[in-house]
This record gives C-alpha cells, structure tokens and sequence, in this order.
C-alpha cells in the first residue's frame, strides 16, 4: 500500500522535528527548513518547490518567533520600530499564504495543518515576562493573521481541500526556572506542553479521521485561554 505524504515547513525546529519524527512511521516526509537553504519568503522558490513536489498533507511550524531570553532586552511597544514588527508579518503571514496558495494548487492536495499560538487569541501577560523582556506585539499581530487566514482559506477552499489550525501553548525548551514557574502559575494544567504532546493532533488531522473538520481553531494549551 502506498504511503501518503506529509510536506512539513519548518521540519527543524523544536515542533516540526518532533512532527516529523513522529508521522514517519507512517507517512512520506518531505522536509522543509531554512536550515536547508529553504526561503518561504522568496516567491520564486516557492512556486518551484510545489510545482515540483505534491504531496496530500502540508503541515507548517515555520515562523519568526520572539523567545524567551534571560540576557535578552526587548524594545517596549512605544520604542518597537515598525520595521521590526513587518519581518514578523513577511515570515509569519506572507511567506504562509504564498506556500498555502501554492500547494492548494495539487491536485491531490487534502489538508493543510497551521501552527499558531495563544498569543493569536489573547494578550502575552506582563507579569510573565521580566523588565525590559516584554514579548514583541509583532508576534502577537501575526499569529492573530495565522488564526484568521486558516479560517479564510477553509472557507474558500472547500470541499476540495481542508484548512484547520493548532493554536499551541507554551512548550517547554531551554527556559529559566524562574520564568516556568511563573507560567506554570497561570495555566489550569500547571505545566508547560512537552512537544510530544503535538504529534497526535497533527495526526488526526492528517488523516481521513478529520474529513469533515475545517476551519477548526484548536487549542492545545493545557487550559490557557479558558480562563
């Protein structure tokens, strides 16, 4: 029998290399990383790569994230240039859609997984971050993008292809003592997520379990946006 296949954008990271370890057991995995000289903001690769390669399932981790960083200094919302918040939105929103657009354009395209988190639905909470270590609102804005263009492209591919997103927690990865804490503080589960806590909903929406799910904004954060 032949094995469906998973294009993963963002393979290397701390969530796509978990998801990619974790769905070749059972799928085809094609990788895609900045690591490999992979540029999801540059149009040109983007329309060669899918024109190229098909697969049934895309699931993108990719993103310019903001981390958490003891030594790290960050720029308040009234210094934070705009510059800085627009790299957020090329990477995070644009180079997004442009891979959604192209490979709804296979025609053995099935599902398209979105990785967001938390801070697309609610507010980073001030009292978790130190002085001068305020979360970038660039983060924050393009996450919310990620939540509301799921929804858009669900809506406008049907019934042909499905478009869901898995808003994440906190996972837990190299940060201090003090700041676990102070998130564990402020999350019904009192932890953060272990990325092996991922895989499976990535699994089931990879598959014809979830063939009627769509436009589906799930959230997997032990409970913190139900408070």
């Amino acid at each position: 029998m032949t094995r469906e296949s998973i294009i993963i954008a963002g393979s290397e990271g701390i969530v796509g290399s978990e998801i990619s370890q974790y769905m070749q057991k059972s799928h085809e995995i094609q990788k895609l990383s900045l690591r490999f000289g992979h540029d999801f903001t540059n149009e040109d690769f983007v329309k060669g790569y899918f024109e190229k390669n098909d697969a049934q399932y895309l699931v993108n981790c990719f993103g310019f994230d903001d981390p958490v960083n003891e030594q790290k200094k960050s720029d308040t919302l009234f210094d934070v240039t705009l510059d800085s918040i627009n790299k957020y939105l090329q990477v995070n929103v644009l180079a997004l859609f442009s891979v959604c657009r192209q490979f709804a354009r296979n025609p053995k395209a099935k599902s398209i997984v979105n990785i967001s988190s938390i801070y697309g639905l609610v507010s980073p909470k001030p009292s978790l971050y130190e002085e001068n270590r305020e979360k970038h609102v660039g983060y924050s804005l393009a996450k919310a993008a990620v939540v509301q263009l799921t929804r858009h492209l669900a809506v406008h591919l049907a019934p042909k292809l499905r478009v869901n997103c898995v808003v994440l927690g906190g996972v837990e990865h190299k940060q201090d003592d003090n700041f676990k804490n102070r998130y564990n503080e402020n999350v019904p589960m009192h932890r953060m997520m272990e990325k092996t806590e991922i895989p499976g909903l990535i699994e089931y929406l990879c598959s014809d379990k979830s063939s009627y799910v769509t436009g589906s904004i799930m959230n997997v954060d032990g409970g913190w946006t139900a408070w």
